[in-house]
């Protein structure tokens, strides 16, 4: 480890600047970009979020370091205040206040956007200020890609520290598995690095655990060869007929699909604009001669529209940003079951009406689109995460599983908290029947975490991991910010 700024200097100079905010002393003691409101570098970054419930919070100022000394630096001058702050990487969570404030500094990782690859190995240093279409397109053309996301526009800050579900996950794990080492500024403001041999239980604690035990500021990732890809979108008219049908499929994807490098997430979205009632599927695989049949279980549902072909995977990535709704407000929530045989799968077509019955409540919301996301979890990304050395939510191969991400996105403001309320009443309904389902003997009664990524604030995410990941993130708050900084002073869940 090491202490950048710790120079007794800074630190008469800090005492002097003890009244001050955040925001003047970074200006005064540093060359630090920082942007006050008004400013178009501050405007520009406060608009970037996916909800407008993170842009109508206003920060006191957005500090832009370029580096790891800087982000320290930054760091201990809020160790000589109170200031409330975040930490910012893409602002694609759109939960206010985990990676947005009201009043004090945002730490913008925009600037530290490297993408620094070793050609023979294939591993990369990431900054974590870029985003999954950015690296995907400063990759192209060296034969490897990363294990990121499915959405272009997410940053990859936020969404390593989460796990991350990706399209190659059968293949690699979770985008968490492939991190080799992080740099990682801690409470106090010290550079350390955490990898297998250095800092284990801080390495393991930082897949999974989310912004809680510091900044990182590289990601040093394994990535992995890969050529064109074929990918792309099919639409289908909703009705009884087509929801039963796809969620069969869905099910019998995820139990008999034997190609780790085939991928689908099954969409279905409802809403007032344009009387919006249909599906929509992502269909992924890595490579460009997709074996026969791999997919015809939804091709045979007659999709109305087939944008898939062959492509660069930046390609893929540039072109996927459609589904952000912009200048709404945006609630995500996610549920995790696990697969029911294939007897018993009217389970599906039952939690699929109460997300429609749900849903179906706020249609004369302005604005609104709901949506569900069916995300086959077969047991061969549970096994590739623990072959790559294991990590916080510790899922295991008992059983197949699938991912429900649940959306919903709406104009008003003044209707966060309704909607909130419907949002819980979408996934505890789900969780409830799971439960049930589970004591009848339809659901294997296995493990079921909730998967960050997703994740509404008001969800137990800790609650939800095993007792021993809980404790072991506990152990690391407790050893690495022993005063709280982090789990007193900004946003996320806390351990």
């Amino acid at each position: 480890m090491r202490f950048v700024q710790g120079t007794l200097g800074l630190a008469l100079l800090l005492a002097r600047l003890a009244q001050a905010d955040t925001c003047s002393t970074v200006e005064a003691i540093s060359t630090i970009e920082v942007a006050q409101p008004l400013e178009l570098s501050y405007v520009d970054e406060q608009r970037d979020y996916w909800s407008t419930s993170c842009v109508a919070l206003t920060p006191s100022c957005i500090i832009f370091p370029k580096s790891a000394e800087e982000v320290s630096l930054v760091v201990t001058v809020l160790n000589n205040n109170t200031d409330d702050f975040a930490i910012k990487s893409g602002g694609h969570n759109p939960n206010n206040y985990f990676s947005s404030v009201q009043g004090g500094p945002i730490i913008s990782t925009k600037f530290l956007d490297n993408v620094i690859l070793d050609q023979e190995t294939g591993i990369a240093r990431v900054g974590p200020g870029n985003r999954l279409d950015g690296i995907a397109a400063k990759l192209q053309g060296t034969g490897w890609t990363f294990v990121g996301g499915r959405i272009g526009n997410t940053g990859v800050g936020g969404l390593v520290l989460g796990g991350g579900l990706s399209y190659m996950s059968a293949q690699y794990g979770w985008a968490a598995s492939s991190v080799l080492e992080y740099e990682i500024v801690l409470a106090n403001g010290t550079i350390a690095t955490a990898s297998a041999t250095q800092n284990a239980d801080l390495f393991k604690a930082l897949k999974g655990g989310g912004n809680n035990f510091g900044i990182v500021t590289t990601y040093v990732l394994q990535t992995h060869r890969q050529g064109n890809v074929y990918g792309g979108n099919m639409a289908f008219l909703r009705s009884k007929s087509t929801d039963t049908k796809l969620l069969k499929a869905v099910r019998d994807f995820t139990e008999y699909n034997e190609d780790d490098k085939a991928a689908v997430i099954v969409t279905a979205e409802q809403g007032n604009i344009d009387l919006i009632d249909s599906w929509i599927l992502f269909l992924f695989y890595d490579g460009d001669v997709v074996p026969e049949g791999t997919f015809k279980n939804f091709t045979d549902v007659g999709p109305i529209l087939n944008t898939c072909k062959v492509r660069t995977y930046a390609d893929l990535m540039a072109t996927s940003n459609w589904v952000i709704v912009p200048a709404s407000v945006v609630d995500i929530g996610t549920e995790t079951i696990s697969l029911p045989s294939a007897e018993n799968g009217d389970v599906l077509n039952a939690l699929h009406a109460h997300w429609r019955n749900v849903s179906s409540t706020a249609l004369l919301e302005p604005g609104i689109v709901a949506s569900i996301a069916w995300q086959p979890f077969p047991k061969r990304i549970a096994q590739a995460a623990r072959e790559r050395g294991g990590d916080l939510i510790d899922v295991d191969d008992e059983a197949h599983r699938i991912i429900i991400e649940m959306n919903y996105s709406f104009l008003l403001q003044t209707s966060y908290d309704k909607m909130a309320d419907t949002l819980e009443a979408t996934y505890s309904g789900l969780r409830q029947r799971v439960l049930e389902y589970q004591a009848q003997g339809k659901l294997p009664d296995v493990y079921l975490p909730v998967f960050m990524n997703y994740g509404f604030y008001r969800e137990d995410y800790w609650g939800r991991l095993r007792p021993e990941s809980r404790m072991l993130a506990r152990k690391v708050s407790l050893e690495v910010d022993p005063e709280g900084f982090f789990r007193n002073r900004t946003g996320g869940w806390k351990p």
